[in-house]
């Protein structure tokens, strides 16, 4: 049996979906939010994640201040990465508290509505330490990306 693809793990309309979350949250930020999505992870999770996001070039952010949402759908894993910036500003445990906060969805198999729940709270935070101002622009695409 062929295995799914991780690009073909959410709908068109679940991907537009996470992209509008994605925009809605960095509307009132600076910071910037992506999600990846791939099949497997053949290592520590976080650490594939610490680098996924150097090849996506989130360290490059002004301010430090980029969150990754990644996910290996087949080994059912994922990990929410935030850059040294916003890391710096959250208490140790907040990025456990969100993925703790969209596991019930995930467990319902309501990845997408999960995902845009994790991405409204690391919006809220990202806007608390790191408001949208007047010169910003968005630096990274909203897209999903997959690999």
């Amino acid at each position: 049996m062929e295995e799914k693809k991780a690009r073909d793990f959410f709908t068109e309309k679940e991907k537009l979906e996470i992209r509008d979350a994605i925009i809605a949250a960095e509307t009132h930020t600076s910071g910037e939010i992506r999600v990846h999505v791939e099949n497997h992870c053949k290592e520590d999770a976080v650490k594939h994640a610490e680098k996924i996001f150097a090849k996506l070039k989130m360290h490059n952010t002004a301010e430090r201040n980029g969150v990754l949402f990644f996910l290996a759908v087949l080994d059912r894993t994922f990990v929410i990465y935030g850059d040294a910036g916003i890391n710096s500003k959250v208490p140790d445990d907040f990025w456990d508290s969100v993925r703790d906060h969209m596991l019930p969805f995930f467990k319902q198999k309501l990845f997408t509505r999960g995902l845009c729940e994790g991405i409204k709270l690391a919006g809220d935070k990202l806007r608390e330490h790191f408001p949208h101002r007047k010169d910003d622009k968005d630096e990274l695409s909203n897209d999903v990306s997959f690999s």
